[in-house]
């Protein structure tokens, strides 16, 4: 028997009957044979462990911006937080942990540098607005492999475009406002667990609060300590959802509206605190910049390093090529077009 069909058949013991199962995925958008070792899912979630796009998240910010220190979260480890803490439910669920993993690794691909500043910037200078949602979806469809894409499943890919939640509703939405997949739904909800905690970790780490100035309710409801907050989301989500027979991937009424609750209050005291909004101001200075530079000078893009293919618009390649850069890179190339260079004698 071939190794694979192993695995697909054993899903149907190990997995519950609302999961998503390898042998009923909708498949690729183009039809290719398939692994004789790996799932459809397994294979969706290594082609996007390998990507350049997955590889350039280590230097993209996720709250502070270039951090000197070591511990500091990136996207890449908030890409990965995310997704063990979407294992540890899934498994705990009996939903398909490989298909899971995959939409958690590809949910942020198409971040742009300077996290949400340099999304802000690029929503603002295009009429048809800018949301790393779809430029991740972008990315997997389009961009990878020079202009291929990656090829994956329906299932990650309904997933990867429907992870957002932004400020907005954690619960009540309508079910095709949903990730399609119970899996999807659950990244969705694991996005916002991980980056609650780790950004207010990060927070106190930097000396930016401390973790008395969290107000003391959510602290005696959630707890005091990262640890401590995350087992009692994830404990309650997983609770909810059997609670609920699998009817959507959810947390208790209570706990959600305190996780907004502790998301409301990191916008207010962290994210636009001043220390922080002061370096992204000057981080979109540098996108606002790189963006009119190459829509006055397209002949630059490509020498640059950017892409731009017979047909496609010049908008979209600029932006395609800003949104993919890392904050270091971006940061070198303004330097390079606009900050005078040193003589080099011929």
């Amino acid at each position: 028997m071939i190794i694979r069909e192993v695995t697909e058949n054993s899903e149907a013991s190990v997995l519950c009957q609302f999961a998503s199962h390898s042998k009923a995925s909708k498949g690729r958008q183009v039809v290719e044979d398939a692994c004789p070792v790996r799932t459809i899912f397994q294979v969706d979630r290594d082609r996007i462990l390998h990507c350049k796009a997955f590889r350039r998240l280590k230097y993209k910010t996720q709250v502070f911006l270039a951090p000197e220190g070591d511990h500091y979260r990136t996207r890449l480890t908030h890409t990965l937080e995310v997704s063990q803490v979407a294992r540890t439910m899934a498994r705990a669920l009996q939903l398909n942990e490989d298909l899971t993993e995959a939409i958690a690794l590809g949910h942020d691909l198409g971040h742009t540098p300077f996290g949400h500043a340099g999304e802000r910037v690029l929503a603002e200078l295009l009429p048809a607005g800018f949301h790393h949602v779809n430029q991740s979806l972008r990315v997997v469809e389009v961009l990878e492999k020079n202009g291929a894409g990656l090829n994956l499943s329906w299932e990650v890919r309904d997933g990867i475009l429907r992870h957002s939640k932004g400020r907005g509703a954690l619960l009540g939405l309508r079910s095709e406002d949903l990730p399609a997949t119970l899996e999807g739904q659950l990244v969705r909800l694991s996005d916002v667990i991980a980056y609650v905690n780790h950004d207010l970790d990060d927070a106190i780490r930097g000396g930016l609060i401390n973790g008395s100035d969290v107000p003391a309710a959510l602290r005696r409801a959630l707890g005091e300590h990262s640890s401590q907050r995350l087992n009692t989301m994830i404990t309650d989500l997983i609770e909810t959802t059997l609670a609920g027979n699998y009817a959507a991937v959810q947390l208790s009424l209570t706990v959600a509206r305190q996780v907004v609750e502790l998301r409301d209050w990191l916008y207010a005291n962290v994210y636009r605190a001043k220390a922080v909004e002061q370096e992204f101001c000057k981080a979109s200075r540098v996108l606002r910049e790189l963006f009119a530079y190459f829509s006055a000078n397209p002949e630059d893009l490509t020498i640059c390093g950017g892409r731009h293919d017979q047909g496609e618009n010049i908008e979209t390649s600029i932006t395609d090529f800003i949104a993919g850069m890392t904050d270091r890179y971006a940061m070198n190339l303004y330097q390079k077009l606009f900050f005078p260079q040193p003589w080099k004698p011929l």
